[in-house]
Order: C-alpha cells, then structure tokens, then sequence
C-alpha cells in the first residue's frame, strides 16, 4: 500500500515541469514543505511495523532524495539564466541601448513634517522662552516622592484616587509619571533662585483609551518663584498666552478648583475662538473652553524642597499639549495623535 504511494508521488514529479520560479515554488510547497506529499508519507511511516516497515524506510529515503535533487538542479539552472539575463542587460545598456536620461530632473521626494503634537509644543514653548521661562525635562520614570510625596500627596491622600498610576511591579516606590511636576520638585530642590521654568514631556495615567482620553499623553508645566510673586503676576502671564495662541481677542476666566500642590487653585477657561462666545459643540454652548489648572504654590511644597516660604512665593500651571492641539486643528480623536497613520499626518506637513 505504501509502496503504491510512493511510486505515483515519484510519477507525478517527474513530470512536473520546473520552468520558471512559480514552478518551483509550487513544487517545494506540494511535495516538500511540512505540509506536502512527503512529510505525509514519513508521518504514515510511523504507524508501520515489521517487515514493512523496513521495506518502505529505504523507498521512502530515496525519493526524498530523488525530489530534493530535482528541485536543486531546476533552482540552480534558473538562477544561472537570471544572472545572464541581468548582465546582458547591463551590456546592452553600456551599448547604449534603452539607456536612461541622466539631464531629466528626479522624480521628487515625498516632503516630510513634524508631528501635529510637535508644532504646538515648539509654539508654546517659544512664546514662554519671549517671558524669560528656560526649559527643564526630566526622566519618565520616577519616584513616589518627586511625583507625589513633595507636592502634598501624603500616602493616604484622596488626592492620589485623581491620578491612576503605573507602578513598577518590583519596586512599588518607582512609577510613571503622571505629571511634569516632578522636574518642577528637582528645579526647585537646586535652589537656583529665582525660578522661571517651563516643563514639557509625556505623562502616563491608567486610564481608558477613548476618543478623548488616552493612557498616554504630554503635558507643559511652568512654574515660577521669585520674592512677592502675586497671582495677578499669574494672571497677567496666562493673559498673554491666551492672546497668542487663541487670537487677540481672547478673554479668559478663572473657576476656582483643588491641586494639593497649589493654593489657591483655580481652571482657566478661554473664550471660545470658533463660535466667539456665541456657542457651539466645542465649548459645549457656554461660550467657554477649558484650558488649564493652575494656582499659587502651596507653600509647605516650597518648604519640602529647602525654599524659605516666608520669603519666596510662586505660581504654577499645566497643559496638555494634546488638548491645545485637537482646538487648534479641530481634531475631534485623540487616538489619531498615537496611531502614526500617514494620511492624518501629512496634512500638517505644509506647517
């Protein structure tokens, strides 16, 4: 019976005609891949016993190598056609036959851009470089008490239930961000009075990817101390950022609000610079945008990191670039910012 096998598989390829590549393939696919005619017939070797079995192992043997041979000799044959075709080509062109011309101009290159996100952090980072603020960024990974501990998040705090984070499964005191804040502790932990820094970088909280939410995200936080800062120095100084980045006729407002490392804490809302205050589905119908949070920093987080508070006083806020972003361009998803598609990207390689 196996034997019967054996001897149609060994008709059937030598007539099988090995005249070009796809032959081939198809040849290796059917006869000697794990799934082809030959792999079939050793996994039914291995049910045989006695007599037969040692009958049928040679016969087997041999047409593996039959097989293996006859595809080797057609692959070598092709291959030594293809190399001869390929160098009287390169001949015939030397003779100046079907020879390219070298004055025509070359075929243009795709123009690339920077990432959406990028642009707008470059904007806000130069409009507050114009104020005096430097640039401070710091790793993505750091520990409890830089992101939590010095700006009033003691253990038990319910402030920490605000913020999902990502721990480090062996060492619980390690984590990701879950905001710049942290650069803002190591600025003023070196104590170069006074401070005018702003933070950017990307920040990671546990929460559900949706359409305006993401577990990934980037932040700018800027922050300054110096003797008899006010929050009318806080005002003022989001007042003209406002101006720039939403127009000159932009109107803010304060709402008062919680930080744990700000008091008092307030959310800055911008007028709305699509529907000038006279409502539509961006500002919700109220005329108003959210843009920020911000407030005076507490001053037991200046006394945490070696600043005398009776002297020195400060203010801080934070943004997220991904939200200035989707106002600016009216991207409705945030999920498009992460998924490196080429048609959403290209759209601002013109910027």
């Amino acid at each position: 019976m196996m034997q019967a096998q054996i001897d149609e598989i060994r008709r059937e390829a030598e007539a099988f005609k090995l005249d070009d590549a796809a032959a081939l393939e198809d040849f290796r696919l059917r006869y000697l891949s794990k799934k082809g005619a030959l792999n079939g017939l050793f996994e039914a070797f291995r049910g045989l016993y006695g007599k037969e079995k040692r009958t049928v192992g040679p016969a087997i043997n041999q047409l593996k190598n039959e097989l293996e041979q006859k595809w080797d000799d057609a692959k070598k044959f092709l291959d030594a056609n293809s190399t001869a075709d390929n160098s009287a080509t390169r001949t015939s062109r030397k003779k100046g036959i079907d020879e390219e011309d070298l004055s025509l101009p070359a075929a243009p290159m795709p123009r690339g851009g920077l990432h959406p996100i990028s642009l707008v952090r470059r904007d806000v980072v130069s409009f507050f470089a114009t104020l005096g603020f430097t640039l401070s960024e710091g790793m993505e990974m750091v520990d409890d008490w830089h992101n939590f501990g010095a700006l009033n998040f003691a253990e038990d705090h319910p402030a920490r239930e605000m913020q999902d984070t990502f721990f480090v499964q062996t060492n619980p005191d390690i984590l990701l961000r879950t905001h710049t804040s942290s650069v803002q502790v190591k600025e003023m932990q070196l104590g170069n009075l006074p401070i005018r820094t702003l933070s950017p970088g990307r920040v990671y909280r546990n929460e559900t990817v949706s359409a305006r939410s993401h577990m990934q995200f980037h932040q700018i936080e800027g922050l300054y101390i110096d003797e008899q800062v006010s929050f009318g120095d806080l005002r003022l100084t989001l007042n003209l950022f406002a101006e720039h980045f939403f127009g000159s006729d932009a109107k803010i407002r304060f709402r008062p609000s919680y930080f744990p490392f700000t008091e008092p804490s307030a959310e800055m809302d911008v007028s709305c610079f699509l529907c000038k205050q006279e409502g539509c589905t961006v500002c919700k119908h109220t005329g108003w945008v959210e843009i920020l949070g911000c407030g005076m920093v507490d001053p037991q987080v200046l006394e945490h990191c070696g600043i005398d508070s009776q002297r020195y006083s400060g203010f801080a806020f934070g943004m997220g670039i991904e939200r200035l972003t989707m106002l600016r361009y009216q991207i409705r998803d945030i999920r498009h910012f992460f998924e490196n598609d080429l048609q959403f990207l290209r759209q601002f390689s013109g910027e």
